[in-house]
């Protein structure tokens, strides 16, 4: 089966392709232009270099979040496209566990990290457990948006032991130093390595799909995780109006 994965949910756009036994195509453009101008013409080169079509796909997945909403609804909206086009599944992934996938040969704790401004970040605590061939992402810290704070206390509550910790996600450039002073075990995932990637998504939601764990175009939903600044205000000021 063939897997078109798409990740939008942060600054950068990425798209692969994979099937059961290989990655045979990934586009990853992480520069000023917005999604809506890059995502299709990002899908369509690679198909054109890989020789494939749109309706050799088995399925589709996108990433549904947390991150830009803007972003998570452009990923959504176009594979949602695809699959009612061509009657296909969708598979989802969290942004956070995509990440964690990055570092699925990581025999420690994984702390993706994503900007979540307002001084807080995207994130969860993971670790692969089991073999390198057959590993199972297990959560040991649930997702959420949390201040930096209480996460740095939260990582250390949970990691008693104080086993290495490795962070990775676009929250390390504002967030990095004082993420890397909780032990003299945290490690920082380089840049190059840190963002996003539609292989790391797409390894994520093979496995999904190949249990059958899918949904129809319609049913497909974002992850948030919290309300936009927009509607937090509006909140706000129907209950003052309420009040």
């Amino acid at each position: 089966m063939k897997l078109l994965m798409i990740d939008t949910s942060t600054i950068v756009a990425t798209a692969a392709v994979v099937d059961e036994n290989r990655l045979i195509a990934e586009t990853i453009v992480n520069y000023k232009k917005k999604h809506s101008e890059k995502m299709l013409p990002a899908i369509d080169h690679l198909f054109q270099d890989s020789g494939m079509k749109l309706s050799d796909m088995d399925a589709f997945g996108v990433v549904n979040g947390p991150g830009s909403f803007t972003g998570l609804r452009i990923g959504m909206a176009t594979a949602k496209g695809f699959a009612q086009a061509l009657e296909k599944p969708i598979v989802t992934v969290s942004t956070l566990e995509s990440l964690a996938y990055n570092a699925c040969v990581y025999p420690h704790y994984i702390c993706p990290v994503i900007d979540a401004q307002r001084g807080q970040v995207y994130t969860a605590l993971y670790r692969f457990e089991g073999n390198t061939t057959n590993s199972i992402l297990t959560s040991y810290l649930s997702e959420g948006v949390y201040g930096i704070d209480t996460l740095i206390e939260e990582i250390k509550a949970k990691n008693e032991k104080e086993e290495p910790v490795l962070f990775l996600g676009d929250g390390l450039k504002k967030h990095g130093r004082q993420l890397s002073e909780i032990s003299p075990k945290i490690q920082l995932m380089p840049a190059y390595f840190a963002m996003n990637r539609a292989s790391s998504a797409a390894a994520a939601g093979y496995q999904k799909l190949s249990k059958g764990e899918t949904v129809n175009y319609f049913q497909a939903g974002l992850n948030y995780l919290r309300k936009s600044s927009a509607e937090e205000q509006m909140e706000k000021k129907q209950g003052k109006i309420d009040g």
